[in-house]
């Protein structure tokens, strides 16, 4: 559940429900989709969460991806924790674990104006059910901290039991009642040992450096500013290089930011995350990422798959100018046994429907190749991954295409050739582009008007890409079986068999270029999908020139032509004009956002 659906669409809804109700059913949900191969790669698919390398760390001995954690008040119950591991985080807290049942009940309500979740009691999980649950995961990506509550015998046997599932432990700082306890307690486990301390026990953190603690939580603050303070006494009073966790009062990237450059190793998100949404991780990592230096990778295949883009584009252009003008080519006519005024003597409608057909195809060759020039310039040559995944996806699916040509009895020479070209650019653009593993980098900080707005735009553009690939699927789909459907047999005022009864080579050659327009427009829905999915960032206004740019020659080809033919039937040109909506509002939503920097600049 993506920040552009999970704010335009489902937290309006869910938040009207009870809130623990809502937890489970999107934990349950997320956790069912997350235990397949498919599910966890549609979850990739859909939020692109891998964190950049440049945010791994060593602490406590254990490996982390990401310093962005997950609160274990967020999934008190663990139904969610095979879901949450794909989901940008670097470690998840697991508990407070007991031996019992906690006898606290708890009644959670969402106080929306103050946007808070009342009602929580930290209630504990049994340690029976805890260890049933780690137990039945198959895979475990990220580290696991379980924090324990109970006397000193209770907190050593549940850390006994849980020791193969456990990275580390974490416990309050008042778990035990002399030094001597607490080594007692060390010499049983090597796992490091996190002591949690809040704001109103901080004058103890003297007396708790005694316990030379493998790190440090840091919790129930009242605002963030308050933590950073207390972050910096601490750094100040502790001589060694203690690792801390700041967690809670994260509501936005600019709160997790400021806490890692004020002294904290690593964060916990807690109930902020629910309001700010589930892209909130992946957001700090982008924003993070973007204090590092910025990786200086030398891609050397961007210029031929730019090449490759500026191809169909020029492919595009003549076959545009074709389309305009002889509408068939020689070729066309060698295969059809006839000429292009024995198709206008019979039926004049024949010819201006295969023109519609073939400038639709043409205009939308012409924005798949902007489309793939712009990911080649701006995104794989600046090395990321997401832009030359997207091109790649997009591409194989288009060569692909050259299938329901061959399958359906007909394939012109002028495809084969234009195949043979692009082809070569492809692969040794693959080849070269190997080291394009970039992740992104982001500016955005705050949860601001604009970065709101713009989820309602990316949803468009997210809709409006699946809808064109989907209509690519189901023009391919009709071109291979019954080639046309009931408003084109209106418009041409024939039927297949009086077609098949003129000339019965005149449907394979319509079905070749109904498979061809379908086949362009999966790959160019796609695009757009994968665009609206992976690259919309703040300031990143030449995604924003994309869209704009990109769309022109496919809606101009696609609608006017129908116009000029005079094939205007409602219902045929409905998904056209829905597109348009869709692309028209994705524009207005995201073009703040995209154009921060020259706004800022104005």
């Amino acid at each position: 559940m993506p920040d552009w659906s999970y704010h335009t669409i489902f937290k309006p809804i869910l938040h009207k429900l009870s809130p623990s109700f809502n937890r489970e059913f999107i934990h349950r949900g997320m956790s069912i989709l997350a235990s397949t191969s498919i599910g966890e790669t549609l979850i990739e698919f859909l939020g692109h969460m891998t964190p950049s390398k440049k945010l791994e760390k060593q602490l406590f001995g254990v490996s982390f991806t990401s310093p962005v954690g997950l609160s274990g008040k967020i999934d008190p119950k663990l139904s969610g924790l095979k879901a949450f591991q794909n989901l940008g985080f670097g470690f998840i807290e697991i508990g407070p674990v007991s031996i019992h049942d906690s006898a606290k009940k708890e009644e959670l309500y969402i106080d929306q104006k103050c946007e808070q979740i009342r009602g929580f009691t930290g209630s504990s999980i049994k340690l029976s059910a805890v260890k049933k649950q780690l137990q039945s995961m198959k895979k475990k990506k990220v580290p696991f901290f379980i924090r324990v509550e109970g006397n000193f015998q209770e907190i050593t046997y549940i850390c006994e039991e849980l020791l193969p599932f456990s990275d580390g432990f974490i416990m309050n700082c008042n778990t035990f009642d002399s030094v001597n306890q607490w080594s007692q307690f060390r010499g049983k486990f090597e796992k490091p040992v996190i002591l949690a301390l809040s704001a109103e026990n901080i004058t103890d953190i003297s007396h708790i450096s005694k316990y030379n603690p493998s790190g440090i939580l840091l919790e129930d603050c009242h605002s963030s500013h308050v933590m950073e303070d207390i972050l910096r006494a601490i750094r100040k009073s502790v001589s060694y290089d203690l690792p801390i966790i700041a967690s809670g009062k994260i509501k936005e990237p600019a709160d997790a930011v400021t806490l890692l450059e004020n002294g904290a190793s690593l964060i916990l998100l807690g109930f902020d995350y629910v309001f700010t949404g589930p892209g909130l991780p992946k957001r700090i990592n982008e924003a993070y990422s973007n204090k590092f230096p910025k990786e200086s990778a030398v891609v050397k295949g961007w210029l031929l798959y730019w090449l490759f883009g500026l191809a169909i584009t020029l492919a595009g252009f003549i076959a545009l100018l074709f389309s305009m003008t002889t509408i068939i080519l020689p070729y066309d006519e060698s295969f059809l046994g006839i000429v292009r005024n024995d198709i206008l003597n019979f039926n004049p409608a024949i010819l201006y429907f295969m023109a519609h057909d073939r400038m639709t195809l043409s205009g939308t060759m012409i924005s798949g190749g902007i489309i793939y020039i712009q990911l080649a310039r701006y995104g794989i040559r600046n090395g990321f991954h997401w832009a030359r995944r997207a091109f790649n996806i997009a591409g194989i699916i288009g060569f692909l295409g050259i299938l329901l040509f061959i399958g359906y009895g007909y394939f012109d020479w002028l495809h084969g050739a234009f195949w043979i070209i692009l082809l070569p650019l492809f692969i040794f653009g693959y080849m070269k582009s190997r080291n394009a593993k970039s992740a992104p980098s982001s500016t955005n900080l705050s949860n601001t008007h604009f970065w709101k707005l713009s989820l309602i735009g990316q949803l468009s553009f997210v809709i409006l890409g699946f809808a064109l690939a989907l209509g690519g699927i189901v023009i391919s789909a009709v071109g291979i079986s019954s080639v046309f459907v009931p408003t084109d047999l209106s418009y041409l005022c024939l039927t297949p068999e009086a077609l098949n009864e003129f000339n019965e080579r005149l449907i394979p050659v319509i079905a070749h270029d109904r498979a061809g327009f379908g086949s362009a427009l999966l790959s160019v829905g796609l695009l757009v999908l994968m665009l609206a999915l992976w690259g919309i960032r703040e300031g990143e206004s030449w995604v924003w020139w994309t869209f704009i740019i990109g769309a022109i020659p496919a809606f101009s080809a696609g609608i006017i032509t129908h116009f000029i033919i005079n094939y205007t039937d409602f219902l045929h040109l409905l998904p056209a004009y829905i597109a348009v909506i869709l692309y028209i509002t994705g524009v207005i939503c995201t073009g703040p956002f995209l154009l921060k920097r020259k706004i800022d600049k104005r």
